[in-house]
């Protein structure tokens, strides 16, 4: 073990909180205790800042921005008298930029950050849960609180055969300096979708497989109408599927499987799993500590972020729950004020926002229609794409659709469901409303700018009452 990144050169072994894990919400716990004037122990395993610095957010989302200038080029001839060409120069130069803005981020916003709070002391190492505290190498940090912050990692289904194909992950895939010529994607979630339609555009030929749907949790609307668009720019998308064994071919690897009762084998040169993502619970000594864990693998918490050990915090990926980064640090952030303060933080995610960077992405928060119906809502919808938003017209990109969910008798909003090129930044709107308890006609009758996308929430409110196609333009 070793204490780095203390100011004070603090080498005390009793604190007022530990915090195992030093990514996202770990950062986010410590910071907070420390600006309560707490006495912080941060543990931390490999690599300082966690999943979405390094691995995560900050690397794919740099990669899929730099093919969009590939997809823009090839659709540049939607505009009349526009031509337009671009190319892959160097892959692997864009990945080792890529690596620097990650090495940046990391210097700047975790290990520089230490830097500022002489009652935060880091301990490098491997923690496992004791009586009292924690231990890290042999040594035994106490402290009466401990929230337990160490992320997730890449899951890996039970297909026969896996270990025998040298597949990679949303970890190892952004880290390819050579484009394989075919890539199978086996997984249709957010990560499968967001790096399928990355490789795509950067030239390789790639098929996703998976058991149910694009985008299962989400809008049935939704999964549909972005399949459709990824067929569209040539990927190969096989719903549905149930996997049989998948084995090393002479292309690469070969996956077969069984779809709507027949025999199917798909080959590829490289394999990328994006089947979800799995707690880091290995050598916690939760089972010791009577830490109860749900049959999903993630610890189980209440809505103070408390397990099931008294003293004892969970927030993050490893909760198994809300796994997007910005859900960690909140969840850590009450985490951290509940153990110092009595427990008075409530956990809320009703109006959570959640993006897809697809294009279009798909952005969401609060309830589906499904969920909505079944939480007991008398449920009424509305649904309008994007041919009706004039900014999608202008741009002469009318690809997506928008979805609100309301409760009828109430009018409140419950739900909104974005399928648009600018969408990430359309759902925060929706978002406020949610959380403001507005109704349709509030949303509907609020100032929306002219030729935005956000003004599609506008206009998908209004059609709870009205008949959009006879509005003029602003018109409401």
């Amino acid at each position: 073990m070793s204490d780095c990144c203390t100011p004070s050169g603090d080498i005390a072994k009793t604190y007022d909180l530990i915090v195992v894990g030093a990514g996202s919400a770990g950062f986010s716990a410590a910071i907070t205790a420390a600006e309560q004037g707490a006495r912080v122990a941060l543990v931390g395993a490999g690599t300082i800042g966690g999943t979405c610095v390094n691995v995560g957010c900050v690397p794919s989302k740099a990669l899929i921005r730099a093919v969009e200038p590939l997809h823009q080029a090839r659709a540049a001839s939607r505009f009349e008298g526009v031509r337009a060409t671009a190319s892959i120069a160097d892959w692997s130069e864009t990945v080792r930029q890529k690596d620097r803005l990650v090495d940046d981020l990391r210097q700047a916003k975790y290990e520089d950050v230490l830097q500022g709070y002489d009652t935060i002391t880091y301990h490098e190492g491997a923690a496992r849960l004791v009586e009292g505290g924690v231990e890290v190498g042999g040594v035994r940090l106490t402290a009466d609180k401990v929230i337990i912050a160490t992320g997730s990692r890449p899951g890996i289904p039970a297909i026969p055969g896996i270990g025998s194909v040298p597949y990679l992950t949303s970890t190892t895939a952004l880290e390819l300096e050579a484009l394989p010529r075919s890539m199978l994607v086996i997984g249709g979630g957010y990560i499968g979708a967001e790096l399928a339609q990355m490789f795509s555009r950067a030239g390789v030929h790639v098929t996703i497989v998976c058991r149910s749907r694009l985008l299962p949790e989400g809008e049935l609307e939704i999964s549909e109408a972005l399949q459709r668009y990824l067929v569209d720019e040539g990927v190969t998308v096989v719903a549905g599927a149930v996997y049989g064994s998948i084995n090393p071919s002479s292309e690469g690897a070969s996956l077969s499987l069984t779809q709507s009762g027949g025999p199917k084998t798909i080959t590829a040169e490289r394999v990328l799993i994006t089947t979800g993502r799995v707690p880091n619970l290995d050598g916690l000594g939760l089972s010791e500590m009577r830490i109860q864990v749900s049959p999903t693998g993630g610890i189980i918490v209440d809505d103070r972020m408390r397990t099931t050990r008294a003293g004892v915090y969970a927030a993050g990926d490893v909760t198994g729950t809300d796994q997007f980064v910005y859900m960690a640090a909140y969840g850590a952030r009450l985490a951290a004020r509940n153990a110092l303060n009595g427990d008075t933080q409530i956990y809320d995610n009703r109006a959570m926002p959640a993006v897809v960077f697809t294009d279009p992405q798909v952005a969401t928060v609060g309830l589906t229609e499904a969920a909505a119906r079944a939480a007991g809502h008398d449920v009424q919808t509305s649904m309008i794409t994007l041919d009706h938003v004039p900014r999608a017209l202008a741009a002469r990109d009318t690809r997506g659709l928008i979805k609100l969910v309301a409760d009828r008798g109430t009018r409140r909003l419950l739900g909104a469901h974005i399928l648009a090129p600018e969408g990430a930044d359309s759902i925060q709107t929706a978002a406020v409303a949610i959380k403001c308890g507005m109704t349709v006609e509030q949303l509907g009758d609020t100032i929306f700018p002219y030729l935005t996308t956000v003004e599609g929430l506008k206009l998908a409110a209004l059609t709870f009452n009205k008949d959009v196609t006879k509005l003029s333009c602003c018109a409401g």
